[in-house]
């Protein structure tokens, strides 16, 4: 059995409260939000920090609000929260498939929608039992100095593996953080870098308070997932699109997103280029999927061969601009869906 190693649980009242105990000893301090994603990391020894900040007691972070500009979801708010919620099934549509698709609905109902964007990069030499790492050597990731995956490599190629950034950054969203020296807000692209230790430009003393994403009139969005199971399983790949039409049906607005073909989530940023001044086309679907083809860059450290992960962003990137378009797309959904077996 896997347990725990010996840690203080500090429960703050408020988020100043939280922030100033942060700032106590932000090296050795970890937030606990949901924990689905802490907590078995600590018990593998990945992660072993002193004291633990729980955000349980802490309202202000649990808030999901809209005007008619944009949603504010506090990064608190929880996975099923953001599934049920009706305004967002229907003009964020793509945010909430991808978090419907993120592990059980039971987890969901624990798991926040910070915790998901911060989630730990995953590599199959890594999320593993601490026994098993040492009997063939611990990695870059957690204390050692290769890279199992690549020898060779310079940096650890751990993968992101959140459902929820993909989407969101389709959708053009921001992320705010609080520390105890002010507030900061970036592009939630911003918030990750291409190496699988350190995958966050979040500094160790700042809280991921707030998501802002923008309400365009006719947006429509997507996410579409490949993964081994149909449920219950964390991405192989993602794909996300968020496509904004007049009623000529030109595009206005557009963004495409790719997940877990990376130790980042990437946004393909020529296909705004491709696509906006035109008509949501076969040949501009088609072209769409050739720009982001090459971006994608999955590594041999997951489920399911490299050759065929980055064979599928074609595929899905049709499917989920298709989807966006209003295609019927259901026979797309069942051949996925055999494929995951």
């Amino acid at each position: 059995m896997l347990r725990l190693p010996e840690f203080q649980l500090l429960l703050p009242q408020s988020l100043s409260e939280a922030l100033a105990l942060l700032q106590a000893d932000p090296e050795h301090s970890s937030i606990l939000a949901g924990g689905t994603d802490l907590l078995p990391n600590m018990k593998r020894r990945q992660q072993t920090p002193a004291r633990l900040i729980s955000l349980r007691n802490v309202k202000e972070l649990g808030q999901l609000t809209l005007s008619a500009d944009e949603f504010c979801i506090g990064g608190s708010v929880r996975l099923r929260t953001i599934e049920t919620h009706e305004t967002l099934s229907t003009e964020l549509r793509g945010l909430v498939q991808a978090v419907s698709q993120i592990a059980t609905v039971h987890i969901r109902g624990t798991a926040t929608i910070g915790g998901n964007l911060c989630l730990d990069t995953r590599c199959e030499y890594y999320n593993q039992s601490q026994p098993w790492r040492q009997s063939i050597g611990f990695c870059k990731k957690k204390d050692g100095d290769i890279c199992w995956v690549a020898t060779s490599s310079p940096r650890c190629l751990a993968v992101s593996s959140t459902d929820a950034a993909p989407a969101l950054m389709a959708l053009g969203a921001q992320v705010q953080f609080c520390s105890a020296s002010g507030l900061r807000e970036i592009p939630l692209s911003a918030l990750y870098q291409n190496d699988g230790i350190h995958y966050l430009s979040k500094r160790p003393d700042e809280l991921l308070t707030l998501i802002r994403i923008p309400r365009r009139a006719g947006q429509r969005s997507a996410y579409w997932k490949l993964r081994r199971r149909g449920s219950f399983d964390f991405p192989l790949l993602g794909v996300a699109v968020a496509v904004q039409r007049d009623e000529a049906g030109t595009v206005q607005h557009a963004q495409l997103a790719l997940g877990a073909v990376s130790s980042r989530p990437i946004l393909v940023e020529e296909v705004a280029a491709l696509l906006i001044g035109q008509p949501l086309g076969d040949e501009q679907i088609r072209q769409a999927a050739e720009a982001a083809y090459p971006l994608a860059k999955p590594m041999d450290h997951a489920d399911m061969s490299l050759s065929y992960r980055k064979a599928m962003v074609k595929s899905l990137v049709t499917s989920a601009l298709r989807e966006v378009r209003g295609d019927d797309v259901s026979q797309d959904r069942q051949r996925l869906m055999r494929v995951l077996g």
